[in-house]
């Protein structure tokens, strides 16, 4: 089945049977990986994108639901202010170890900003609750996320 798919500003044709998550056809026909596979079931966050500006979990999204949505993924988001500052952020405080979740970290960290440029600790930590990390470096992605804030605020 051919659907359009506006990925990152640029309007795409791509063949995929109903049911196919976004995750697939992102990775495997449009050859873009920075958007990971994690768990299969909305859980760990490593495959977030954003569909019209909100993060979500491409593994779990139907290709069919976002035909007319606007998808941004990693390779893009440092395209506006936002996710400029959280990519600057994370290389200044060198957040990440492994790198493997770090695609939708960032991805759910302009999630957040953009809804609360000034968020608490505490909103930092329930809005990124989604967001699994095995290396465990949940310290330095919130200090991230708290830069990226005055990133912006300067």
């Amino acid at each position: 089945m051919a659907l359009k798919l506006n990925l990152n500003g640029t309007t795409h044709e791509v063949d995929a049977e109903p049911g196919t998550p976004l995750l697939w056809v992102i990775r495997d026909e449009l050859k873009l990986t920075g958007t990971k596979f994690g768990c299969g079931v909305a859980s760990c966050g490593a495959c977030t994108v954003h569909v019209n500006g909100e993060p979500v979990r491409s593994c779990q999204t139907f290709i069919e639901d976002v035909e007319d949505a606007e998808v941004t993924t990693i390779e893009a988001v440092g395209d506006d202010k936002i996710g400029a500052a959280v990519q600057q952020a994370w290389v200044e405080l060198d957040v990440v170890q492994c790198g493997y979740c770090q695609s939708g970290q960032v991805m759910s960290a302009v999630g957040l900003l953009s809804e609360n440029p000034k968020p608490s600790v505490r909103e930092i930590d329930e809005y990124m609750s989604g967001n699994a990390c095995r290396c465990a470096t949940y310290q330095r992605i919130r200090a991230g996320i708290q830069r990226a804030s005055e990133i912006l605020e300067a």
